[in-house]
């Protein structure tokens, strides 16, 4: 069974812990997707014109929406981050 290659979409920061900037057009892709996902409810919201409950249940949607959306993206730029997340201190560590 061939191995699938997984490329990497970012780039290891150079100091600190974390992913840097995407280096492919996927990384691109769900930076601008998490983004988008992570303003649109809340500019939604903005020109609702509803009840105090429903922009209450609206905002808690919106709320767990964020979370979750962040949890998944923190998930993938783990996973697809060139050398993996730890700890740099400078060009030494690369």
């Amino acid at each position: 069974m061939p191995s699938v290659r997984r490329t990497a979409w970012f780039a290891p920061k150079r100091y600190g812990y974390g992913a840097g900037r995407p280096l492919c057009w996927q990384g691109w892709v769900l930076l601008l997707s998490f983004m988008a996902v992570m303003m649109l409810p809340w500019s939604a919201l903005h020109f609702m014109r509803a009840e105090k409950t429903t922009l209450a249940i609206m905002i808690a949607f919106s709320s767990v929406l964020n979370i979750a959306a962040t949890i998944c993206f923190l998930w993938v730029c783990k996973t697809r981050t060139a050398g993996g997340w730890q700890w740099r201190w400078g060009e030494g560590d690369r």
